[in-house]
């Protein structure tokens, strides 16, 4: 075993869930600065064109990758259960038929995407004057997607076997690359052309082929569990058992995002009718959000998999008290976060907006109102970890439904007659305190722990030594989620 892989499902809990949740922390920071200071060389030195380009086309990017975070989470869960069950074989065939199904789709991908970048930029109305660099852009972005996709899912596969620390370290050299090749690709330098836009997508290629190339040597000369060699080629077919559960169960938490970012933008759309100041508050406010929900999404995939891990071993008693370490933890991080940006708000804010700006002022007033909602935003994004744990992930995603569109949406727009902009900002709160309370009355009443990933009667890929007497679950249920 790594030097890097924890078993979870033995020692203590707390210290545990706390040393695998900061290094995905830590990477979830040094990707927000990468694209900070990417932002700032093509903002700065290409003008405002390039960067609306480059805005453009990372949103057909990121959407792109939202798009499979659900299979990637749902490979991660599957790779966890059987890790805990001490499944090493099936945990394996499962890392084949998702890289298989990862890498197959990317290449897919890169190639239509050739084709459907300008059709892309273009229905998204991209300015005329950004529209060619967005293309130049996008091309080489897409080209790149099989990386991205690869990296993402080895990242995930690892973490599901408890291996935090190595996608971290290559994350991070990822990072230090793509900072530094933006400037010699962009402006060029001695051999290097100078090729502007495209020097910016072109360094974010060759980062991520060099980090995933020094991971994949690192797991090959560390002999990792998860590592497939010439040997395994067989496993690379893809099994129709776990390709069915991968999208059965990890198109649900794929839509969770789709849901989160349609909601950004209907609430963006309502605030952009208050004015630029208003909007430019809004904005800035988000980029200190974006620090602000970091400790819950790195506890809540932490507690997942650490949660994987037991129910593999039917550990219950460790599942349940997972869930209460990822609380406490979410309440302290996320409110050592919170507290000094309101006690200095007037600072954290001029950051972004100039200091003699109307708009500072209303970021500081919405924000002491809004950046609360992180506090219960982070509780359900634990509780939510924890269930999909199981293969339970039909109801989380209706949780998320009803709050964010049945809640969030029509408080905001519903109430502004009365309460004005601070509509908007109070949505934020009283939808996520509700999304917070559904989810621990299910998490408490619901049947969440009667679910699986896998057909209960159909271990995949395990010998017959790695197959346990019962399933995972305590009990098989044909609808566990009614």
């Amino acid at each position: 075993m790594a030097a890097s892989q924890r078993n979870l499902t033995t020692g203590p809990i707390g210290s545990s869930l706390l040393l695998f949740a900061l290094p995905i922390l830590a990477g979830n920071i040094a990707q927000s600065l990468n694209g900070s200071v990417n932002a700032i060389w093509v903002g700065r030195f290409l003008g405002e064109s390039a960067l609306t380009a480059t805005a453009n086309a990372n949103t057909i990017m990121f959407f792109l990758i939202g798009s499979v975070f659900g299979i990637g989470m749902a490979a991660t869960i599957l790779i966890g259960q059987a890790m805990g069950g001490r499944q090493i074989g099936q945990a394996r065939q499962v890392m084949g038929t998702a890289a298989s199904f990862f890498i197959g789709l990317s290449v897919l991908i890169a190639i239509a995407g050739q084709f459907a970048s300008h059709l892309l930029l273009s229905a998204m109305d991209t300015p005329a004057a950004s529209l060619p660099l967005a293309d130049a852009y996008l091309r080489v972005i897409f080209l790149a997607m099989p990386l991205l996709y690869a990296f993402a899912f080895f990242s995930a596969a690892l973490r599901g076997a408890g291996d935090a620390r190595t996608p971290f370290r290559f994350l991070l050299l990822a990072v230090v690359l793509d900072i530094a090749l933006n400037p010699l690709l962009i402006f060029g330098l001695g051999p290097l052309p100078a090729l502007g836009i495209a020097g910016s997508a072109w360094a974010t290629l060759v980062s991520q082929a060099i980090a995933l190339l020094a991971m994949a040597l690192y797991l090959r000369h560390k002999r990792h569990v998860l590592w497939l060699g010439r040997r395994d080629i067989a496993l690379f077919i893809p099994s129709a058992v776990i390709l069915r559960t991968l999208l059965v169960k990890g198109i649900p938490m794929g839509l969770q995002m789709v849901l989160i970012s349609l909601a950004m933008i209907m609430m963006m759309s309502m605030v952009n009718a208050y004015g630029t100041d208003t909007a430019a508050a809004y904005g800035a406010s988000m980029q200190l959000w974006t620090y602000v929900q970091m400790p819950a999404m790195a506890i809540g995939a932490a507690c997942s998999t650490m949660a994987a891990q037991n129910v593999g071993a039917r550990l219950w008693s460790r599942v349940e008290a997972t869930t209460r370490y990822g609380v406490v933890f979410n309440f302290l991080l996320t409110g050592a976060l919170i507290a000094p940006i309101i006690a200095l708000d007037r600072w954290t804010l001029a950051l972004f907006l100039p200091g003699a700006s109307a708009a500072l002022d209303i970021a500081r007033h919405l924000n002491h109102i809004a950046v609360w909602s992180f506090l219960f935003f982070g509780v359900n994004f634990v509780v939510s970890g924890v269930v999909r744990s199981t293969g339970a992930v039909m109801l989380p995603l209706l949780i998320l439904a009803l709050t964010l569109w049945g809640v969030r949406i029509p408080f905001a727009n519903l109430l502004q007659p009365v309460l004005g902009a601070d509509a908007i900002w109070w949505s934020f709160p009283v939808s996520a305190l509700l999304a917070m309370l559904l989810s621990l009355a299910y998490y408490r009443w619901g049947r969440w722990r009667r679910a699986h990933m896998l057909p209960a009667d159909a271990p995949v890929g395990a010998s017959p030594a790695e197959v346990p007497a019962t399933p995972p679950s305590p009990v098989a249920d044909p609808d566990p989620e009614r």
